[in-house]
């Protein structure tokens, strides 16, 4: 493992604890897409089908562990804690993420390295990336941020928590960039192509907001992103 790898698997956790420290202490999911979450834990459901038939670390064990049990945390506490789900805006959380997983799921058995059941549903994760720039799906974490940044536009105003939350999920994906860079540059065979251009993708989603973020600090004000 190489250091962007280790700071970019670091940066997402940063990211869920944030979620989950706004959530416990808040006793409030507001300004949070639920159906951000849902597709989120649909991902590290899929993706990790291999977390006892593939080890290849305690680290990575341990990481794919914490991914599923937190993200299923959140959605829990969005849906069935008596407090939090009161908080939780369902006319703002309005992207119709059904057709996104179904449009994923299609494109996953289209477009695959190897036809496996791990494979495909990892597709999930990987071959969405053209679904907003074609309205085609191409993979479930391409699109699982979207509506989040689409609820967060439609609201306007967005807390520290929120947008710290979605600041380190973009530098995550960043991260990512460089480990594949680097794994280029290192190693002889690399062929994960499908990952670097939707990790690409998925990253350029983030311009907009990480753009208005930097204005909010550089001008020591709230997060305001344009409705």
């Amino acid at each position: 493992m190489n250091i962007f790898r280790f700071l970019g698997d670091m940066t997402h956790l940063i990211s869920i604890l944030i979620l989950l420290l706004k959530i416990y202490a808040t006793k409030s999911c507001s300004g949070i897409s639920m159906k951000t979450q849902e597709l989120y834990a649909l991902v590290f459901l899929a993706r990790y089908l291999d977390l006892f038939t593939n080890f290849v670390s305690v680290y990575n064990l341990i990481m794919k562990l914490v991914f599923i049990a937190s993200s299923l945390a959140i959605v829990w506490c969005m849906r069935r804690h008596p407090l939090v789900r009161r908080s939780y805006d369902k006319d703002l959380d309005t992207c119709r993420h059904y057709f996104l997983i179904g449009g994923s799921f299609v494109l996953a058995l289209l477009w695959h390295e190897k036809f496996t059941i791990e494979e495909v549903t990892t597709g999930c994760y990987f071959v969405n990336l053209m679904s907003l720039l074609i309205r085609c799906d191409f993979g479930m974490i391409i699109v699982a941020i979207f509506p989040q940044l689409v609820m967060l536009q439609r609201s306007g105003n967005v807390d520290n928590l929120t947008g710290q939350y979605v600041l380190f999920l973009g530098a995550y994906r960043g991260l990512y960039i460089l480990n594949w860079i680097y794994r280029y540059v290192t190693e002889k065979h690399f062929g994960r192509w499908i990952a670097v251009i939707s990790g690409v993708v998925q990253t350029a989603l983030y311009a907009d907001f990480f753009y208005y973020y930097f204005l909010s600090w550089k001008n020591n004000g709230k997060l305001q992103l344009p409705a």
